[in-house]
């Protein structure tokens, strides 16, 4: 059975993908952002920049890879929170990345993917 979603395997794999930031010098910032219908599963901040994290978390067997489902609308979506945040929070001069974090359980194995610089949004 494949489970996905906001419910506890949703917010099971939140807490390890901030945890894996964490261990990997970010700091998280925000968690759940929203604006809206908008909204951003993890906001955290390295000493490159801004990071904005798309968390996908699945349970085995998985038919495909949960980055996958980071789909052009998905991201279209995710930018626009991002420009939203950064306006309400002033982005000044940091980098922004957009980032995506696929968790996979397995029994009592987690695989942990993190995709940095999934995508780079283009402004029209």
């Amino acid at each position: 059975m494949i489970e996905k979603g906001k419910g506890p395997l949703g917010k099971k794999g939140e807490q390890v993908a901030a945890e894996f930031l964490e261990a990997h010098g970010h700091t998280i910032l925000q968690r759940n952002w929203r604006s809206g219908h908008l909204e951003i599963d993890l906001i955290s901040e390295d000493d490159f920049g801004l990071h904005f994290v798309e968390v996908k978390s699945r349970t085995a067997p998985i038919e495909a890879a949960p980055e996958e489902n980071v789909n052009p609308r998905k991201q279209g979506k995710i930018t626009s929170a991002a420009l939203r945040y950064l306006n309400s929070v002033g982005g000044g001069d940091k980098e922004v990345f957009f980032d995506i974090i696929a968790v996979v359980f397995n029994g009592d194995k987690t695989t942990v993917k993190y995709f940095p610089q999934a995508w780079i949004p283009l402004y029209t």
